[in-house]
């Protein structure tokens, strides 16, 4: 039996779960002790936005103009009809467009 098999990956599973439950609850409990000023809300406001961008611009940098065009094309949808599904199979559909045109 391979360390891969049996108990090991669910150790692992457990663990990870384990650590990420103790990051969110430790976050929520040192948060309850800072006073929200004006400064830290903007900040926790902006949040979501950077780190979509760390997530998405790493993909633009590797994949290039295909994956730039999708992402735009996704984020236009979503402005506009402001439907995640609809957003997503766009991105996909641009992608697939312009692999075939030969992007």
């Amino acid at each position: 039996m391979t360390p891969i098999e049996g108990w090991g990956v669910l150790a692992a599973i457990a663990a990870m779960a384990i650590a990420t439950y103790s990051m969110r609850v430790g976050g929520f409990l040192l948060m309850a002790h800072v006073p929200l000023t004006p400064r830290l809300r903007k900040m926790l406001d902006a949040l979501p936005g950077s780190v979509v961008v760390a997530v998405v611009l790493p993909i633009v940098v590797r994949e290039g103009p295909v994956a730039a065009l999708a992402i735009g094309a996704a984020v236009l949808v979503m402005l506009v009809r402001r439907n995640d599904l609809l957003a997503v199979v766009t991105g996909i559909a641009v992608a697939a467009a312009a692999r075939a045109a030969g992007l």
